[in-house]
């Protein structure tokens, strides 16, 4: 360990700019084993590993580097996994250079950080193909009669029904979609996660006699109080899909929702008949396309205008690059492509023309700080300016869909934010028995906490049947 002193910090090769664009491959190539072990030996093992810390999954980083440097690849893949249940997923998309890597010790003191999102991935591909990762095979003494109905098959619904499985209760996830893995099939580019990695895991998973029940949509075609009947307990996990509304005056034909865009993508890239890019409409080819947004979404979908052929592709922010909320990795990787960032830029109204439309803007400029620090973008007047484009699409977030309406529960509780209200220490409702994770309670956030949410919810529910199984079989000793 300790090479970092005379090897320098090597990520996988990525795929050249002019190359990578005309594909929706995944931009980096995988480490090769000697590879893998040389950068894992860069570790410092420190005393206190800050990548350990600043990971929201809290994995044991240093542990399994210096395992994969010792060669002992299985045994790393064991130790990854064991406080992740998609490692080969967050070695793709978490942002590193936020969370893991961008505190490792030896990156503070100026050497660079060990690659270790790309470690992750390695180690759980070549498990993968090695075939040490084995469907879960529950003893039969564990198995229980217990079983819980989980509403949403993305990572926090899809966590929890593996470490749930483990335990051996029956698990029921109802999706109502015709993919499981919620945004990780439909709403991340597959130059970011390519859609054989996410299905290779949900095999797994069923592999694993977890039921996934797709197309099915809770409150339509199963009432959520017939799920209350038939499970011991309910996790909602939907995740939050509603777009965030922009504010802009004028005719907004030509303005999308960004998920709309991606996951018209993703289903073409998949092989399904999708009519809305068909007919042009999400359909990036051969147009001026202004993204409005800064976060790693927007970033997916400057990108993917790109691998579309647009004629030309700007992203607008109102703040600057270094307040951008999306990963600066993601932001160079655009920016080496072909994207055009016009920083601290504020949409105003948009009208149309002969030619497409016609985007008003207007310059911004950040105050001086608040109080608690935050700068506030201002607009700068007279400093309008106009863009033309064919095709604007908004990437401003999410926010939970429709609830209580949208399963036709009234009781269930749900904040001014439109999320639903949980026990802080328990993870359930006020309604018994009916849990909650994820994005549907924390707001759209990154996937590797809707793994942590998923795997906390999961020791939260166990307890609560272990309590209602001790005070039934109480109950029975003393009649």
């Amino acid at each position: 360990m300790l090479k970092f002193t005379n090897l320098n910090q090597e990520y996988p090769e990525k795929r050249s700019s002019e190359n990578r664009k005309k594909d929706f491959g995944e931009i980096y190539e995988n480490f090769i084993k000697n590879s893998a072990k040389e950068q894992s030996s860069r570790c410092s093992q420190c005393g206190v590993p800050y990548c350990t810390v600043h990971c929201p999954l809290h994995n044991h980083i240093p542990d399994w580097l210096k395992l994969a440097a010792e060669d002992r690849l299985e045994e790393a893949y064991q130790i990854s996994s064991s406080t992740n249940n998609m490692p080969e997923i967050c070695g793709r998309i978490c942002p590193q250079d936020r969370l893991c890597e961008g505190n490792c010790v030896i990156e503070q003191s100026g050497h660079g950080s060990v690659t270790i999102g790309s470690v992750e991935k390695y180690l759980t591909d070549n498990a993968f193909e090695k075939g040490w990762i084995k469907p879960i095979k529950v003893p039969e003494y564990l198995e229980k009669e217990n079983s819980i109905g989980i509403i949403g098959a993305g990572p926090a619904g899809l966590a929890a029904a593996e470490e749930l499985r483990k335990r051996g209760y029956k698990i029921d996830v109802y999706d109502r979609y015709d993919r499981a893995g919620g945004l990780l099939i439909y709403g991340i580019p597959n130059f970011k996660l390519e859609k054989d990695i996410v299905q290779r895991r949900m095999k797994y998973l069923e592999d694993s006699n977890i039921k996934i029940h797709l197309n099915t949509e809770i409150g339509k075609d199963i009432q959520f109080s017939d799920l209350q009947k038939k499970h011991d307990a309910v996790l909602i996990a939907t995740g939050v899909y509603k777009a965030k509304e922009i504010s802009l005056e004028g005719d907004a034909s030509n303005v999308v929702p960004a998920l709309d865009f991606l996951i018209a993508s993703n289903r073409k890239g998949l092989g399904d008949s999708v009519e809305a890019f068909d007919n042009g409409l999400l359909n990036a080819k051969g147009k001026n396309v202004v993204v409005i947004g800064g976060g790693d979404t927007a970033m997916d979908c400057v990108r993917t205008a790109i691998r579309q052929e647009a004629k030309s592709v700007k992203c607008l922010y109102r703040r600057d690059k270094e307040n951008m909320p999306g990963s600066a990795r993601e932001v160079n990787n655009a920016e080496e492509e072909g994207v055009e960032f016009l920083w601290q830029s504020l949409p105003k109204k948009i009208e149309s023309n002969n030619n497409g439309s016609l985007l008003n803007c207007i310059k911004m400029k950040l105050s001086e700080p608040e109080s608690d620090g935050r700068r506030i973008p201002q607009e700068i007047a007279g400093s309008d300016f106009e863009l033309e484009t064919d095709l604007v699409i908004a990437a401003l977030g999410f926010s939970p869909e429709n609830l209580p309406k949208m399963f036709e529960v009234e009781e269930l509780p749900v904040t001014k934010w439109g999320t639903v209200r949980v026990g802080f220490n328990t993870m359930m409702t006020s309604l018994e028995g009916v849990f909650a994770a994820g994005d549907i309670v924390r707001g759209a956030s990154l996937v590797v906490w809707g793994i942590r949410d998923g795997r906390d919810v999961a020791n939260s529910i166990h307890d609560y049947i272990e309590e209602k199984n001790n005070a039934k079989n109480l109950n029975t000793k003393a009649s």
